[in-house]
């Protein structure tokens, strides 16, 4: 009743899932991954332990076509399970099992298996494995890309409701302090990918990182500036002060918009950070 993506990113060793489906919150049901273990997409008349089993037999030393294959020789409920695995190395394997109800399928390549059941045709995974060999993309926009591209060649049959993406790498999570790059869900929504598209580009807005050589120095102009700008937006008092002063200022206010991830050294200002201020000080009528 889904169709979902597993992968690994070659060039960050990210691993990844992505999911849509006519289904509620299909997020916690499908996807499941650990940074430097692999990913798993449990679906069909899902058996849920395949998620953290599939991890554990990775983690083991299990390959990719190993782990599937020991989780559904032991199911005595395979025939209708269907399940996509990639391992930290990038090889993927993927099964479907001949009762899942049709069109149900799969396509594994290199670095990527994508899987569907009760879709309209075959060509939604294979539209999905198209746009997984897109490297052009970073690696979050081009899973979210497959689930777009899927839906464009016809989708799940009985149409859209959920979606999910879960990214990992090691400390990839806020502050650094676990392996969750991106989990984003949408529960219940008219068009799920789309609203995943839109959360992914909050999540980049708030989380992403800039370049150093593109942060600019917060002194001079810039800093009058933007010491006008928290004044008007955040009633700071900054005449006369330091550039101490003004960088403890702009921490307080990016904390409160949830910026405080992209300041990352004292003196030093992402661009984007600056487009934030720069557009509540004019809505601020400054």
């Amino acid at each position: 009743m889904t169709f979902s993506v597993v992968a690994r990113d070659p060039a960050t060793g990210d691993l990844g899932v992505a999911v849509q489906s006519k289904f509620l919150a299909v997020g916690p049901v499908v996807v499941h991954a650990r940074a430097g273990v692999g990913a798993v997409a449990t679906q069909a008349w899902a058996n849920v332990s395949y998620g953290p089993r599939g991890l554990d037999l990775l983690a083991a030393g299990a390959d990719a076509r190993q782990a599937v294959d020991v989780l559904t020789g032991a199911d005595d409920g395979r025939d209708q399970r269907q399940l996509g695995i990639v391992d930290a190395a990038g090889a993927a394997a993927a099964f479907t099992g001949a009762a899942c109800p049709d069109w149900a399928g799969h396509v594994a390549g290199e670095g990527f298996a994508c899987q569907g059941n009760i879709l309209v045709s075959g060509a939604t995974v294979e539209a999905m494995a198209g746009a997984m060999r897109d490297a052009a993309r970073p690696f979050p926009e081009r899973l979210v890309a497959a689930l777009a591209a899927g839906q464009a060649a016809g989708g799940d049959a009985r149409g859209q409701q959920s979606a999910a993406l879960l990214v990992v790498r090691p400390g990839g999570g806020y502050g650094g302090l676990s392996d969750r790059l991106l989990d984003l869900r949408v529960d219940d929504h008219a068009t799920p990918i789309d609203e995943l598209r839109r959360l992914l580009d909050l999540h980049e807005l708030y989380f992403g990182g800039t370049p150093e050589d593109e942060l600019l120095d917060l002194d001079g102009a810039l800093a009058a500036e933007v010491a006008a700008h928290l004044r008007a937006v955040a009633g700071a008092r900054l005449d006369g002060a330091d550039g101490a002063a003004l960088w403890s200022a702009l921490e307080s206010w990016a904390g409160i918009e949830n910026l405080e991830e992209r300041l990352t050294r004292p003196g030093r200002l992402d661009p984007v950070v600056l487009g934030v201020l720069r557009r509540k000080a004019g809505e601020a009528g400054a």
